[in-house]
């Protein structure tokens, strides 16, 4: 058998990832703002693209309604030649003969004295007409020569928590060396006005002593917001209730145990406060009443509204309608006339026709990631209609294979379009994700419930249990069972949980004790042998 070099045809089919490719799925992830940065950034290197925005289209129609005649048109200016006569004769006869003789003549013939009668005021200062119409020309939305006014610059500018107490620290440090140690622990703080500092290592690093450092910060622990400049829990609590003369020993232990709070151990509080259960729930509310975050009014950002893809509304003629949202959609186009004049030169025709190859490779991308969000927000509103008709407790369970398989796509491409993708429907604003939920199981093999339908039930059974009729977790399974719905006390407790609702035993003390200072407040009394507790200085 000899070996010879021999050519043959060979006919296969194989997916590649061309670059085309990758940028249609990287367009389908992204969302509204990721997606007008990108076509920005492309718009920049490609002279073929288009991207129009609002202020432009705006500006186009305000410059064609300009174009256009306000008043008369030049051609009837003839057909109002008396209008106009009687305009000037009007004019000579009021404003012609000086400020003086206007005014004794409109003295005689009205009967009327229009003269000065405070001749100690200033005269006013006039404005010229044409000094105010160049002003109003140069306002930003006047449709003049300035642009399109933007709300933006008539919002107040936020005061960020660093402004805010660079405003106070003066007034409590007027020596300048403590001022720079005050501005170093400023500069420390975090986003929820804890300060992230060791003390000593801010002494050796500035030069300062360990004395003068606590000095400062005991200074600026008193400054607005209550509770600032603490570096924890417990010492931001302290804080509050020292401003307010309610740090007595009682509350210092309560704030000096507060693992034990959050374990609701009330009897074991008790006993370390020094209390009785009344005394102790007086506590308990003044410490809901005081701020665990007092640098959160002061937001380190600008919260952005989030911009529905999809609007779902009922239909006139039955069903829903399923529209995407045009101001979510980019507005690229390809500028065809400027391609055409340009490779007439032949230095810039392989450029040019690289950049129109890419426009069209991106418009198409657009087109295709529009078309599949419509699919997939189509069929969820299909799938979940009981949900947008009766509420939350008829959501279906859902997967991304059952839409994937419907709309004859892939798993992975359904998933892309549900992430960071928002639907507003007549039940509120939702992620696409929502719609997904895990499915359990029904009791004598009728319809499955949605995880998130289930969880809805059991806040609501929590909800509405009594004092004297706490829930446990085997009594929410058992209720769950009568209403169709098979599930595992292990199951409950877990969702329980992630709702963050406690467990029976301490719901059971909880609402016991609320029902007691509700009964205290609402019955009148007349006398009360027990003195109230005092607040002592801590």
């Amino acid at each position: 058998m000899t070996i010879e070099p021999k050519f043959s045809l060979l006919q296969r089919q194989s997916l590649v990832m061309t670059p085309q490719l990758m940028q249609s799925i990287q367009l389908l992830q992204m969302t509204h703002v990721e997606l007008n940065q990108f076509i920005a950034q492309e718009a920049e290197k490609n002279p073929l693209l288009e991207f129009p925005s609002n202020d432009d289209e705006a500006g186009a129609e305000r410059g064609e309604a300009e174009d256009e005649p306000y008043g008369h048109s030049p051609e009837d200016a003839g057909a109002d030649d008396g209008y106009d006569n009687r305009t000037e004769a009007l004019s000579s006869d009021w404003y012609d003969n000086g400020g003086s003789a206007s005014t004794s003549r409109l003295n005689d013939e009205l009967d009327a004295n229009y003269t000065n009668v405070f001749p100690d005021d200033s005269a006013p200062q006039r404005l010229d007409a044409p000094e105010l119409v160049g002003q109003w020309k140069s306002m930003p939305g006047s449709g003049g020569e300035g642009a399109d006014y933007d709300l933006d610059d008539f919002v107040a500018g936020q005061v960020s928590l660093r402004d805010h107490l660079a405003q106070q620290i003066p007034f409590v440090l007027p020596d300048i060396a403590d001022r720079l140690i005050a501005q170093n622990f400023v500069d420390q703080l975090d986003d929820a006005g804890y300060l992230q500092a060791d003390i000593v290592e801010t002494g050796e690093r500035l030069g300062t002593s360990l004395t003068a450092a606590e000095r400062v910060l005991a200074a600026l622990q008193t400054l607005d917001p209550p509770g600032v400049f603490a570096r924890s829990l417990s010492e931001c609590l302290a804080i509050q209730l020292r401003q307010k003369d309610r740090y007595d020993p009682a509350m210092q232990a309560l704030v000096e145990n507060l693992e034990l709070l959050a374990r609701r151990d009330f009897a074991t509080l008790k006993r370390l406060c020094g209390v009785d259960e009344e005394d102790l729930l007086d506590m308990l509310g003044e410490i809901r009443r005081l701020n665990p975050k007092p640098g959160s009014g002061f937001e380190a950002g600008v919260s952005e509204a989030i911009m529905p893809d999809v609007v779902v509304r009922p239909s006139s003629e039955g069903g829903w309608l399923v529209e995407l949202n045009p101001d979510a959609l980019p507005r690229v186009g390809v500028n065809q006339s400027y391609f055409s004049r340009v490779t007439r030169n032949g230095d810039a025709r392989a450029f040019l026709s690289e950049c129109l190859q890419s426009a069209n490779c991106l418009t198409r991308s657009l087109d295709q990631r529009a078309r599949t969000i419509m699919k997939v927000a189509s069929e969820i509103v299909r799938q979940q209609d009981a949900f947008l008709l009766n509420g939350v407790d008829h959501l279906r369970p859902l997967n991304l294979k059952t839409v994937a398989e419907a709309i004859k796509m892939h798993e992975s491409t359904v998933s892309r379009v549900t992430s960071n993708k928002y639907m507003l429907t007549p039940r509120g604003l939702f992620e696409l994700k929502y719609f997904f939920t895990v499915s359990i199981s029904a009791v004598a093999g009728g319809d499955s419930h949605s995880a998130e339908a289930v969880r809805h039930k059991i806040r609501a059974l929590i909800m509405q249990e009594s004092p004297d009729a706490v829930l446990s977790d085997d009594d929410i399974v058992d209720m769950l069972k009568k209403s169709g719905v098979d599930l595992a006390r292990r199951t409950v407790a877990k969702y329980r949980e992630a709702m963050n609702i406690a467990s029976s035993v301490q719901r059971r003390r909880e609402k016991r004790a609320l029902a007691k200072v509700v009964v205290r407040h609402d019955t009148p009394q007349v006398h009360s042998s027990k003195a109230p507790r005092r607040a002592t200085p801590g």
